[in-house]
């Protein structure tokens, strides 16, 4: 797992619109290697940023990722990070019949390089990041409530933002 950022963000401090994405390589579910660096220049990522597997919200909200992936698959990769490890990940994938990409930041270190480290729970904030075609930080969301799913119509309409 590498990351690497020109001006990397407090780990408690969300990265900035408008700066370049850190870039970083995870293990998925499947421990094959997500390279953030393989879309630049090809497609817009949004990633999702969610605490814990198998926990009611990260359930459900995961669901919906893939109920309703072909809405946000059209306009950007999608991947869903958290600090879970990816046997955790691919049980709950198993379990669930989930379709996207979960990744795997057991260090923690994506999570810091994107500023969304609770560090009180050792986890990550309940956030949307997405990252235009150039490799910049296009929009950030980090829900004030960790309980609270995200708002899906907000984030499908800042990706047709980017079309």
């Amino acid at each position: 797992m590498t990351v690497t950022a020109a001006n990397p963000a407090s780990e408690t401090t969300p990265v900035a619109v408008g700066t370049p994405a850190p870039d970083f390589t995870l293990p998925d579910q499947d421990k094959k290697d997500f390279k953030l660096a393989d879309y630049k220049g090809k497609k817009p990522v949004v990633l999702f940023f969610y605490p814990l597997d198998w926990s009611p919200t990260c359930t459900k909200e995961n669901a919906c990722f893939t109920q309703d992936l072909s809405r946000f698959s059209k306009y950007a990769e999608v991947a869903a990070v958290s600090i879970d490890s990816t046997w955790s990940h691919k049980a709950w994938q198993e379990k669930m019949g989930l379709k996207h990409r979960l990744l795997s930041d057991m260090h923690r270190k994506v999570t810091k390089a994107y500023g969304l480290l609770l560090p009180a729970a050792n986890i990550s904030q309940r956030a949307t990041i997405i990252i235009d075609k150039a490799g910049n930080v296009a929009w950030v969301k980090v829900e004030a409530d960790i309980t609270k799913e995200r708002d899906y119509h907000e984030v499908e309409a800042q990706l047709q933002n980017l079309s």
